[in-house]
């Protein structure tokens, strides 16, 4: 029997993208809460819970010397440092095949001179891939993506957000991809032509969803569910050979953070940190009852290279 994976990562998303998702305009209050709160709560929680993360950085972030000297010490802890692109453009897929590869490179290389450790996993600014992204991680030397999300329950509500803030003339950062994603495999696959379909392409690591009803199995509805329910949820997943949770630097936020602003319009802001932390003390408890190693997502991208199919 295979050993059963789980592998944690943090999407460090600044709160600024969070602005511009809803449309507002940024706050220089709390302007850098997700790296000088969020990513040292998680450094602690996963001290605290024995745990490798695999934090996925904007590379423009890692121009401020505070953040990278943080990326630094955590990569010096073990942690996993991964590529979400250098900008973090929502519309990534709806650009050049040259500025794709320059968001992809241009974050490796100021991760590696500034942190310390270069990026051999990817990470898509809202989970919207392309064949063109796929093509431009291969040549870029990558050895895998986790970025293809299969919840149709996701994929409706971002929906359904962005059609309410265009009818309400608001103007969102963020992009709906095509809904041919929703048929993607939901386990580790290697991604074909289009990259939905199972080919002979780049690894690809999908964001966890539930068997059967594929629900989201992410931070945001965990941390909405409370702690009896996001067990349950997780139950939900165990027997997966690789559970992959992903979270977000906001995970470990709350709107007492310099965000009372935001928090109207970002839900996971209102629920209190304590609660969060809760939830995914439980959550780990979750696997590691179950007999779960956890791992960093480069371990378990070389665990399925040789057999994903």
């Amino acid at each position: 029997m295979a050993r059963r994976l789980c592998a944690i990562s943090v999407d460090l998303d600044e709160v600024h993208h969070y602005y511009a998702i809803h449309g507002l305009t940024p706050a220089a209050e709390a302007a850098h809460a997700v790296y000088e709160r969020g990513l040292r709560r998680f450094r602690d929680f996963a001290a605290g819970e024995r745990l490798p993360l695999t934090l996925f950085v904007v590379g423009a972030d890692v121009e401020r010397p505070e953040n990278a000297a943080l990326l630094r010490d955590m990569a010096d802890q073990g942690h996993e440092l991964g590529n979400h692109t250098f900008d973090h453009h929502y519309d990534l897929t709806r650009r050049s095949d040259a500025d794709i590869r320059e968001q992809i490179e241009r974050a490796n290389d100021i991760v590696a001179a500034r942190a310390g450790q270069r990026p051999t996993g990817f990470r898509a600014p809202g989970y919207t891939m392309s064949d063109a992204v796929y093509r431009a991680l291969a040549s870029s030397g990558m050895a895998y993506s986790s970025s293809v999300f299969p919840c149709p329950w996701y994929y409706a509500a971002k929906a359904a957000v962005i059609a309410a803030y265009r009818v309400g003339g608001k103007t969102s950062s963020s992009i709906i991809g095509s809904p041919r994603v929703l048929s993607a495999p939901r386990v580790p696959y290697r991604a074909g032509e289009p990259y939905f379909r199972v080919g002979a392409g780049l690894l690809e690591l999908p964001i966890q969803v539930t068997p059967g009803l594929r629900l989201p199995f992410i931070g945001t509805s965990l941390t909405g569910l409370g702690t009896r329910w996001a067990r349950k949820l997780a139950e939900s997943v165990v027997g997966q050979e690789l559970v992959n949770l992903e979270l977000h630097g906001v995970d470990l936020l709350d709107a007492r953070d310099g965000l009372d602003a935001l928090a109207p319009h970002q839900v996971d802001l209102r629920v209190p940190l304590l609660t969060k932390w809760c939830v995914f003390a439980e959550v780990v408890r979750t696997f590691r009852q179950a007999g779960y190693a956890f791992v960093r997502l480069d371990e378990a991208a070389r665990s399925f290279s040789s057999r994903a199919s």
